[in-house]
């Protein structure tokens, strides 16, 4: 019995189940599962802003001076990691995507029934604004010496932490059973097979491609190990999937990151929920194939290179400020879509479907590619000399 105390088993079990009791369920059943899933979306996404607040915020005021430094590092090393995937896949897909008979069979999903009922918890605030919030904050209370908000922050920071071991944590495995549910009864497990055997397995090719990538630079440049990061990411990986959103994800990334040796704890509770937020290299990887996808489906040519570079550009920019929810990034960026690339109704319409298809993939990249960026940052402090905080973080 020890074993089902572990996350990843809880994880894959929620799963499994999820996906058998969607395709068996009656309607009525449905409508329970449904509820339930989103009652438990809303309490999970309830709590992200406090996370964000609460991990950030103290952070930086425990980085003291070297703290508008770091933060401009991990902005800039979150934008090259997302355009360097957006290049990436699109250089990719102009040697791949001419080869491939890729049809577009994404009609004829079942809809979801009504929930039972409605309770709505709304956030106290966006996800962007606690993240600005925190900066500004944490920021603040450096450069006015508030000693006694600096402690106050740090207060917060453990009622958080409480939050995130006996709330969020626990109810994950059943948030992600009953999204499972979801998409097996709407048959986007079995009538979207062929498009999803097809284009999701190139793409988390080159997920991994790019993950691998992302922990050898880390490596390299930090001088350490980059597998004892990568090897505790398993849970946040398969939690990402589940909940197909980066802030969701954000507790078991937390947990799994402060897991690892070669990690300085302060740069997990700063750099951890900050790139959560900013570094979504996995969905713009993602967003790339998919927008030459649907270009040569619709429109019987690929984009041109300077019109796909230069959309790969400005979508690194439109990902920094893209929510970590589902869909978050392929939402920011539909101006970009229909402005750069010409994408018309239908355009927009197939590649919002198709990307959420596989959105789970690519929010598990962007996850997974968070821990490298943080041992960049680990490693940028030792360099620099920038002395460890002590965090009392226990996750």
């Amino acid at each position: 019995m020890k074993v089902l105390s572990s996350l990843p088993v809880r994880l894959v079990l929620a799963l499994a189940a999820g996906i058998a009791a969607g395709l068996v369920s009656t309607e009525a059943v449905m409508q329970v599962i449904v509820t339930v899933q989103n009652l438990l979306s809303s309490l999970i996404m309830f709590c992200i802003p406090l996370i964000i607040i609460g991990f950030i915020a103290p952070s930086i005021t425990k980085l003291g001076g070297h703290a508008s430094k770091l933060l401009g590092l991990a902005l800039f090393i979150a934008y090259a990691s997302s355009a360097g995937a957006a290049l990436f896949s699109s250089f990719a897909g102009y040697g791949i995507i001419p080869h491939l008979n890729i049809v577009n069979s994404a009609a004829g999903s079942r809809e979801l029934p009504q929930q039972v009922f409605h309770i709505d918890i709304p956030q106290i605030m966006p996800v962007m604004s606690a993240l600005v919030i925190a900066v500004f904050v944490g920021l603040a209370a450096i450069w006015n010496k508030a000693e006694t908000f600096i402690k106050l922050l740090d207060e917060f920071q453990k009622i958080v932490i409480s939050i995130v071991t006996r709330i969020v944590i626990p109810l994950l495995p059943f948030f992600i059973g009953c999204t499972f549910a979801s998409l097996a009864y709407e048959g986007a497990i079995t009538r979207q097979l062929p498009i999803f055997l097809v284009v999701i397995i190139i793409v988390v090719a080159g997920h991994y491609l790019w993950m691998a990538l992302l922990y050898g630079i880390a490596g390299v440049y930090s001088g350490k190990n980059p597998f004892e990061v990568l090897r505790h990411y398993g849970p946040a990986y398969l939690t990402a999937v589940g909940t197909m959103s980066s802030a969701a994800t954000l507790p078991v990334a937390l947990q799994c990151a402060n897991k690892s040796s070669v990690l300085r704890k302060d740069m997990v509770a700063f750099g951890v929920p900050l790139f959560a937020n900013v570094h979504l290299c996995g969905s713009v990887l993602t967003e790339c194939f998919f927008v030459m996808t649907v270009s040569q489906v619709l429109y019987g040519q690929l984009p041109a290179v300077s019109t796909m570079v230069m959309f790969c550009l400005l979508l690194g920019v439109f990902a920094i400020a893209a929510p970590g929810v589902p869909g978050g990034t392929v939402m920011a960026s539909l101006g970009l879509i229909v402005s750069v690339l010409g994408f018309g109704p239908s355009g927009t319409a197939l590649m919002l479907t198709i990307f959420a298809l596989q959105d789970s993939f690519g929010t598990a990249c962007n996850v997974t590619g968070d821990g490298a960026l943080s041992l960049i940052l680990t490693g940028y402090c030792e360099k620099h000399g920038i002395g460890e905080q002590k965090m009392e973080i226990s996750l």
